[in-house]
């Protein structure tokens, strides 16, 4: 089993320290933020820093599942295109040097310039530029359901059909069709499903809808079956790597991300997945 967590959610770990904690636990992968390595673009040397986080990963035996891309798409002004694909093909030249070529890629923030009728259209132009780039490179986008913009799953097909490229794809995140409250657990299990077949990276978390509002727990704590999930990817032939995303926001991490990849390794065993 590839078994991998993001770490953002470890606020008492540096990075060093959440990788040797989790290596403990049994976790071989982990994603890694673009800011990681290049926490101020206008500045320094993200190239030596990724250099410099690989080899700390190979000593620690952590390999990096994706790298995410943290991009904006939602844009139209030929200028702004050109900032964010120039910015993107320089991202994924960090996550080769990390050891993968999947990028976890944002759909972008919604904003008054670009109209909602137009989201698609944009992230679409963009993900065109760059399908050549990724082609001849090696590299595959997997678009997160995230936020505002691509948190759905119809969307994100309709997306991907326009792109036309087989290297661009889904990050499949468990909770986050559930998380803004428009979707029931029916609809959420039917995006899964969707999705499953053109899905590169995966976010597993679960958690509960208090009031309306989301609350992050360990895996098999909240109301997702994630045992859908798991066996529709199954079914779909996924061969990525299965990544915890821990979201609660109280308690001991390591002891929640420790149940999570638990419960996590006990619905992969079930669908027989090695």
């Amino acid at each position: 089993m590839k078994l991998g967590i993001i770490h953002y959610n470890f606020p008492d770990h540096s990075l060093s320290e959440f990788l040797r904690a989790i290596k403990d636990l049994g976790y071989d992968y982990s994603e890694i933020m673009c800011r990681d390595v290049w926490p101020d673009e206008t500045t320094g040397n993200p190239e030596a820093e990724a250099e410099k986080l690989k080899k700390e990963m190979d000593e620690v035996g952590v390999q990096c599942s994706a790298l995410s891309l943290q991009n904006d798409f939602v844009v139209l002004d030929e200028d702004v295109v050109n900032t964010q694909i120039k910015r993107a093909e320089r991202v994924c030249g960090l996550a080769r040097i990390l050891g993968t070529n999947v990028l976890r890629t944002e759909g972008g923030r919604p904003k008054d310039e670009v109209p909602q009728e137009k989201w698609v259209d944009a992230m679409a132009g963009c993900l065109k530029r760059m399908a050549d780039f990724i082609e001849k490179e090696d590299y595959y986008l997997a678009v997160d359901n995230h936020g505002k913009v691509t948190n759905d799953g119809e969307l994100q097909l309709r997306l991907f059909d326009m792109v036309g490229s087989k290297r661009v794809g889904a990050n499949l995140d468990t909770m986050n069709y559930r998380a803004t409250g428009q979707y029931d657990l029916e609809t959420v299990y039917k995006f899964w499903k969707m999705v499953a077949p053109c899905t590169f990276h995966t976010h597993f978390k679960d958690g509960v809808l208090e009031n309306g509002k989301y609350r992050g727990t360990e895996l098999g704590s909240g109301e997702l079956d994630l045992s859908i999930a798991v066996n529709a990817l199954k079914e779909a032939g996924y061969e990525g790597v299965w990544v915890v995303e821990y979201e609660k926001k109280d308690g001991d991490r390591v002891e929640g991300a420790k149940k999570s990849i638990e419960h996590l390794k006990s619905l992969l065993q079930q669908a027989g997945v090695e």
